[in-house]
């Protein structure tokens, strides 16, 4: 018996020491059904907000985080219980890592710089496709679909842009991750010294080119609400890039050809005027 509950003890010291104080404090209470990251009690009904000391794995010090939702703090669902990583300092935090995601301190911060660069690409991506493909129709420009972009022939052929491309993107992309290592690292041009950046947090450089208006130089409470509406509209772009992509695989066209041809017709124009085809076309496939 001292023999079991000895190897029992040792058992669940190896589990502490390989997944860490909060990490085994966030499984002990899946496993007891106490506050601490557990979302079954509090689900649906929420409970009070609650502080913990949250220790790093990485770091001796700890710090004070929120383990349950804020009553003034939106959150994905009402009366959700976010997780102890999750305490609402970042921005466009909703309390939403059904998956854990961000559970390991480094994880989440890479995580965030990605979900960063995303959005902000993805906003690019949806001006690129809507604005140009709008202008087109109305008579201002001439300029082809996004999907058919690719097919045009430029000043040179596409094994040459690709390669100016790549080499463009990879030498931003070097210096963004370099500056996600060591953070300041890449505030100086190296063409133009005298241009620096201003800004301190990773993901926000500042200066002339980034802050052209100065909008990064306000208050805490101001800084932190443009960029939760970055992420915000960032996180509406992504899905507005997949609804185009999508809308031209079903309909072969574009998104503002199918705006003004519901407008023209909204009762025949519809997402279910293109299902009947659809069927029909997957049924050929599969017979085929």
């Amino acid at each position: 018996m001292l023999k079991l509950l000895s190897s029992t003890r040792s058992n669940l010291k190896a589990q502490r020491d390989r997944f860490g104080d909060h990490k085994w404090d966030y499984l002990r209470s899946q496993k007891t059904g106490s506050l601490v990251g557990s979302t079954k009690a509090s689900f649906l009904r929420g409970k009070k907000l609650r502080l913990k000391t949250y220790t790093s794995p990485t770091a001796a010090r700890s710090v004070t985080v929120c383990v349950a939702a804020d009553p003034d703090r939106p959150l994905w669902f009402p009366g959700s219980t976010p997780p102890p990583w999750l305490d609402g300092s970042l921005p466009g935090d909703f309390g939403f890592d059904p998956l854990g995601l961000g559970s390991d301190p480094e994880t989440l911060r890479w995580n965030v710089q990605a979900e960063l660069v995303h959005c902000r690409w993805a906003m690019l991506g949806a001006a690129g496709i809507f604005i140009p493909e709008f202008l087109t129709k109305i008579g201002i420009l001439n300029t082809p679909s996004w999907y058919s972009a690719g097919e045009v022939e430029y000043f040179t052929d596409t094994t040459t842009l690709f390669i100016v491309e790549l080499f463009f993107i990879g030498w931003a992309e070097g210096r963004r991750w370099a500056d996600i290592l060591k953070p300041g690292c890449v505030n100086t041009d190296p063409i133009f010294p005298n241009n620096k950046l201003t800004g301190t947090d990773v993901g926000y450089p500042g200066g002339l080119w980034f802050d052209p208006l100065g909008w990064g130089s306000g208050s805490p409470e101001k800084i932190k609400e443009l960029r939760t509406k970055e992420i915000k509209n960032g996180r509406l772009a992504m899905l507005a890039v997949m609804g185009a992509w999508f809308q031209h695989i079903y309909t072969g066209t574009g998104p503002i050809d199918n705006l003004f041809a519901h407008l023209a017709d909204p009762g025949h124009a519809t997402v279910f005027a293109v299902s009947a085809p659809l069927k029909l076309q997957t049924i050929t496939v599969i017979c085929k």
